[in-house]
């Protein structure tokens, strides 16, 4: 071989060699690319979960390592469980403070959104870093959850069976819910699972999984919720009562507020009543006139007086309507208009006479609670024949329309006029009911029970619920068969046509089986593609000494190794011209 053929088979060998160089820098140049161009989703994740904005503080689970440290187990754990009690703290509908809701909803959105960035991180194979501030965050989230229950808890303890209520409606959402944010949850821990060398981990964490999985899955047979039934044996609408009338639309206790009640449709008024010095009985709730009147500002020094002290004639000076628009207690008062707005400013206080005769005018039943006069009052020992004289005497209504609750002296009333509607707070047997002549229960909503209303109906004894005024519990109501609701928004619940959440069993039977099969499915779909996504990346890892693709490595690259790779390749293109 000549030394020309010799220099010319060398340089064409040199050439080959480069080209081959060159088509792995270009293959490595793009697969870093493609890397790269998928690293801003991962950060932003990376960077709102933790902070980290920077491409290098991002990392990669190892090999055969679990996805997170012992600590950031314990931060996902704790957001988990703060997750879990910020829904109950949720659950606790407060109309009355819209300040408990709001941030009972921010608190649960932020803990959400926490828990969402975690899961996308975990099925981006991300080790989990939880930034100092987020921790602080959960914590003081937790602590106030905590706390906040244990209070409401102290304070309003009947509200606990607000919460079991409106889980019990819920439910059916609720479980699929459920199953479907586990079904979700798989893709993550699928990845993770095959990913984790100790067996023992992993089996706790697959008999954890499938355990949960199941339990959903059968949830269903052991679930009740009274709005699951068939269409045909769901009763009439509860009747409403207007509890002091429409407290929502005109000052409370007032004429005004009775006539909203009976304009927007109610089909009976609940009040209270208590009696003047000189024996006039009228409307007042309060143990004192400083809420509902002007009182501190025609008598300054009787604020915390008992009603029952003043005269008519004094209570007669008091505007008992004024007050309803500085205080605005339902967010409301903004909706009446010009002339309305002047006729609730001039409201007086009521008297029990003119309450009774606007019923009667309108055929409507009544409900009250009397309050018995305190000690030194003049009628003291006969509040109740006082009161009994006003109905048969004084008033066009008639008895029946009449659901007598005050339980004092009540064989004497039952004798006097035995056409009142004996009620009573009581949930005694139906036949101890029966014989003390009781036709009517009336009962806070937290003590509803479809089967107790079922059996006292049995005995001929209606159930009346109080105070009901959100569509979700008024629906719940309806399905258990109440007979009459005491509420604040009789305009609001006239307009519900059918309960809400109700379906019939078959109905939610289809969607909970399709539901189940469908989460079934794709679990399995989800952990067969990840365990033979894992077994060829292990086949592979074994055929080659260097994996090229550097799955768990700590990707540390900057933008201008791309551009090295770029001018290495352009200066290799250089050198068979040298």
């Amino acid at each position: 071989m000549t030394e020309s053929s010799f220099v010319s088979l060398m340089n064409t060998t040199q050439t080959e060699q480069t080209r081959l160089k060159l088509g792995k820098l270009k293959v490595a140049r793009q697969r870093l690319l493609q890397r790269y161009e998928h690293q801003p989703f991962v950060s932003c994740l990376a960077g709102l979960y933790g902070c980290q904005w920077r491409r290098y503080q991002l990392t990669h689970a190892q090999p055969g390592h679990f996805c997170c440290s012992k600590l950031e187990c314990g931060s996902f754990a704790l957001i988990v469980l703060t997750f879990c009690l910020s829904l109950v703290f949720l659950y606790f509908w407060f109309p009355w403070s819209i300040v408990l809701l709001i941030l009972a909803v921010f608190l649960f959105t932020y803990v959400a959104v926490l828990l969402l960035l975690a899961v996308c991180l975990l099925s981006e194979g991300r080790r989990l870093y939880l930034h100092w501030c987020h921790k602080i965050g959960i914590s003081v989230t937790l602590i106030l959850s905590i706390v906040a229950t244990s209070v409401l808890t102290d304070l309003w303890s009947k509200e606990w069976m607000t919460v079991l209520l409106s889980f019990q409606v819920t439910a059916p959402y609720l479980h699929i819910g459920g199953v479907v944010l586990m079904t979700l949850l798989s893709w993550p821990i699928a990845f993770q699972l095959f990913r984790i060398n100790m067996r023992v981990r992993r089996m706790t964490i697959t008999v954890l999984y499938i355990t949960v999985l199941l339990t959903l899955y059968l949830v269903p047979l052991g679930m009740y919720s009274p709005c699951i039934k068939e269409r045909s044996s769901l009763g009439s609408a509860p009747a409403l009562i207007g509890h002091r009338g429409a407290p929502m639309l005109a000052p409370e206790n007032t004429y005004m507020s009775f006539k909203k009640a009976l304009s927007a449709g109610a089909d009976g008024l609940e009040t209270d009543v208590t009696i003047s010095y000189d024996g006039v009985p009228f409307l007042m709730h309060d143990k004192n006139l400083g809420r509902t009147t002007n009182v501190k500002d025609i008598f300054p020094n009787w604020t915390r007086t008992s009603p029952a002290m003043f005269t008519w004639r004094e209570l007669q000076r008091l505007n008992a309507g004024s007050w309803f628009f500085s205080q605005d207690p339902f967010g409301t008062a903004s909706s009446l208009s010009p002339d309305e707005r002047l006729q609730a400013q001039n409201q007086t206080v009521c008297t029990l006479r003119d309450f009774l005769d606007l019923a009667a005018q309108h055929g409507k039943l009544v409900i009250f609670d009397l309050y018995r006069p305190p000690w030194g009052h003049p009628y003291r020992d006969a509040w109740i024949s006082r009161t009994l004289d006003v109905i048969h005497n004084e008033s066009s209504i008639h008895s029946s329309q009449v659901l007598w609750l005050p339980p004092g002296l009540r064989e004497f009333v039952q004798e006097i006029d035995p056409e009142l509607q004996q009620t009573t707070a009581e949930q005694a047997p139906a036949e101890d009911l029966q014989l003390r002549h009781i036709s009517r229960l009336n009962i806070h909503y937290s003590s509803m029970s479809e089967k107790e209303i079922r059996k006292y109906a049995a005995a001929n004894i209606s159930t009346n619920l109080y105070v009901i005024s959100e569509p979700w519990l008024y629906s719940l109501a309806w399905c258990a068969g109440a007979h009459s609701v005491i509420t604040n928004a009789v305009h609001i619940l006239r307009n519900l046509q059918r309960p809400l959440f109700l379906m019939t069993p078959d109905e939610y039977r289809l969607m909970w089986i399709l539901t189940d099969i469908i989460s079934l499915i794709l679990v399995m779909i989800i952990f067969v593609f990840h365990w033979w996504r894992e077994r060829g990346l292990a086949l592979s890892a074994e055929s080659s000494s260097v994996l090229e693709n550097q799955t768990y490595r700590q990707f540390r690259t900057e933008v201008n190794d791309v551009w090295s790779l770029s001018n290495m390749s352009d200066s290799d293109e250089q050198e068979p011209s040298l």
